[in-house]
């Protein structure tokens, strides 16, 4: 299940990720189940995630954001040059107030 945001929800996020560093670094190994788990603790955790993926092709890095915003059901927020900026809102408590759709 992926999160649908608006164009202004997006633009939102946009503003509230510019000031935030690289929580996670997607490494030679690819995409693991390790991984995977640990980006959906800290998505619980923080809501809005960056994570630095390491591929030095551009499709391989599309694939990589792709396969962990699908497999944590995260939304892609942007993504600008190795780092991509992922959401998905707590399950409990969520602490990021979305604009209305």
């Amino acid at each position: 299940m992926s999160v649908a945001l608006t164009n202004a929800q997006n633009r939102f996020l946009r503003g509230q990720a510019h000031g935030l560093k690289a929580l996670m670094q997607v490494g030679g190994k690819g995409v693991t189940p390790a991984l995977v788990a640990e980006l959906d603790a800290v998505l619980e955790r923080h809501e809005l995630v960056k994570v630095k993926v390491a591929a030095e092709d551009r499709e391989a890095r599309d694939a990589m954001i792709g396969e962990l915003a699908g497999q944590t059901g995260a939304a892609l927020v942007q993504r600008i040059g190795h780092t991509a900026t992922l959401y998905r809102p707590a399950r409990e408590k969520p602490s990021i107030v979305l604009p209305r759709a």
